[in-house]
């Protein structure tokens, strides 16, 4: 099989987080996940809390996103994620304290609960967890 490459930038609106020619990215679409390789037709989709997977010829790197924005066109990829945090360096301890936490939450059911607010922090702190333990 041949490795064509193609240019990747993933970007928080903190810093840039990668940028290189990459074989494929793997990442959480609305409708599902899905996977770029060299030559995608240019499309664009929103980013749901997932893990990212960019492959380098032969390494692989994971990241944890809290959604965002996905676009390909024909110069590369670019990835506009609100949160995006290497599976390396993610604090286990911290995710799995923020999971707990919301739980707490949830499970107390509080009259002025916000359940939106509170799922989406244990979707992240799961996820977060979920794409460290990948390591």
């Amino acid at each position: 099989m041949l490795n064509r490459s193609f240019h990747l930038e993933i970007r928080t609106p903190e810093k840039l987080i990668y940028e290189g020619d990459v074989t494929s990215v793997r990442a959480p679409g609305v409708e599902g996940n899905f996977e770029i390789l060299a030559g995608h037709i240019p499309f664009l989709t929103a980013l749901e809390i997932g893990e990212i997977r960019v492959r380098e010829s032969d390494t692989q790197q994971l990241l944890a996103t809290s959604g965002g924005v996905f676009e390909v066109l024909r110069t590369g990829v670019t990835v506009l994620a609100e949160t995006a945090e290497w599976a390396s360096e993610i604090d286990v301890e911290r995710a799995e304290m923020a999971r707990q936490r919301a739980q707490d939450v949830l499970t107390a059911n509080l009259p002025d609960l916000n359940r939106p607010r509170a799922e989406g922090a244990l979707a992240r702190a799961q996820n977060r967890l979920k794409v460290a333990s990948n390591l």
